[in-house]
C-alpha cells in the first residue's frame, strides 16, 4: 500500500518542529476571553447568565479546560492506538516503508498537540487561579470502543483504524472558529491554529488511507464496516456532557439545574444537525469510495441521522 500524504518537508513545516512553544502573554485582566462564548451551547442559558460574573468566568476557564483535556485524551487514546498499528506495521495492512513513516510523523504531531493541550490547561490554571475539574476521558472511550465491539465483534484493530478515520476526516467548527477570534486569548488561539494546520495533513493521509484499507476488504468485512461507521460518527460527536455537568454545579448550580441547562442546550435536534454538519467531509469521503453502496449500510447511514 502507497498513500502519499506527508512528505519530507514534515520536518521543516509541522508544529512540533516549526512552532514555539506558545505562551501566556499579559492577556488575562485586558478583556480577553478564555473561549468564545458563541461557541458554548449553555452559555445563554437564562440559570447560566443569571450567575455571578467570577463564577462565569471560571465555568469559561473551565469549558476551554474540558475542550483541552479531551483534545490530549483523545490523540493519545484513540488517534495514536490506531495510528501506532499502521507505523508499527501490524495494522492487518501491507503498508509500505513511506507510509508507515507517515504514520510515525503523525505520531508524533498527535503527542505534541497532547503536550501543548495540557501546557496550555497549566499555564492558564496557574495565572488566573482556577482549577481545572478532574477528568474522567475513560466513559467517552467505553462508548466509542463499544461500537466495534458490537458491530465488528473480533476486529478491534480494523474498528480502531476505522475510528480514526472517521476523527481525522471531520471538520470542527472550533478549529476554524478560535483562531479567527480576536477576543480570545492568543495563546488558545495560537494553539488552535498549529492544530488546524496539522491536521489538514493528517486529514489528507487518513482519506486515501481509508481508500486503500476499504478496497482490501472482502465482502462480509465490509458490510460490517460499513454499518459501524455511523455509529463511529455519532459517537465520535455525540456530546460527552458529565464534565459539563461538574462543571455547572462547581458554578453554583445544583444538580437539578444543571441537568435542566444541559437539557435545553444539547437538544436531539441540534445534536444531530451538528454532528452531520461536522461529519460531512467524511460522509463525502465514505460516498466517493461507495461505502453507502454495501448492502444495508445506506440504511444505517439514515438510521443514525446522517443521510436522508
Amino acid at each position: 500500500m502507497s498513500v502519499p500524504g506527508l512528505g519530507d518537508d514534515w520536518y521543516e513545516s509541522s508544529g512540533v518542529w516549526a512552532g514555539p512553544r506558545r505562551l501566556l502573554r499579559e492577556e488575562l485582566y485586558s478583556g480577553r476571553l478564555f473561549f468564545p462564548p458563541h461557541l458554548v451551547p449553555y452559555w445563554d442559558h437564562p440559570l447560566v447568565s443569571a450567575l455571578p460574573q467570577h463564577s462565569k468566568d471560571a465555568l469559561l476557564a473551565r469549558h476551554l479546560f474540558q475542550y483541552l483535556e479531551f483534545t490530549s485524551h483523545f490523540e493519545t487514546r484513540v488517534v495514536n492506538r490506531a495510528t501506532e498499528q499502521i507505523a508499527g506495521g501490524h495494522s492487518g495492512v501491507d503498508a509500505a516503508r513511506s507510509v508507515r513513516l507517515q504514520a510515525y510523523r503523525i505520531y508524533c504531531d498527535e503527542a505534541y498537540h497532547s503536550l501543548y493541550s495540557l501546557d496550555a490547561v497549566d499555564q492558564i490554571a496557574t495565572a488566573c487561579g482556577t482549577a481545572p475539574l478532574p477528568y474522567d476521558f475513560q466513559p467517552f472511550l467505553r462508548r466509542l470502543d463499544a461500537a466495534g465491539e458490537q458491530l465488528m465483534p473480533g476486529q478491534p484493530g480494523l474498528a480502531q483504524l476505522l475510528q480514526v478515520v472517521v476523527f481525522e476526516t471531520l471538520i470542527t467548527a472550533l478549529l476554524n472558529d478560535i483562531p479567527r477570534d480576536g477576543r480570545v486569548l492568543s495563546l488558545v488561539r495560537d494553539i488552535v491554529r498549529d492544530h488546524a494546520k496539522d491536521e489538514g495533513r493528517h486529514h489528507v493521509f487518513f482519506s486515501r488511507f481509508f481508500g486503500e484499507l476499504w478496497t482490501r476488504q472482502d465482502t462480509s468485512v465490509r458490510v460490517r464496516a460499513a454499518r459501524c461507521l455511523p455509529e463511529l460518527i455519532r459517537r465520535s460527536l455525540l456530546p460527552y456532557l458529565e464534565p459539563l455537568r461538574r462543571s455547572l454545579v462547581a458554578a453554583g448550580l445544583t444538580g437539578t439545574q444543571a441537568q435542566e441547562v444541559l437539557d435545553d442546550s444539547y437538544p436531539d435536534d441540534r445534536v444531530d444537525a451538528g454532528i452531520r454538519d461536522t461529519a460531512r467531509h467524511s460522509l463525502r469521503l465514505f460516498e466517493d469510495n461507495r461505502v453507502l453502496d454495501v448492502p444495508g449500510a445506506r440504511d444505517a447511514f439514515a438510521a443514525a441521522r446522517l443521510v436522508d
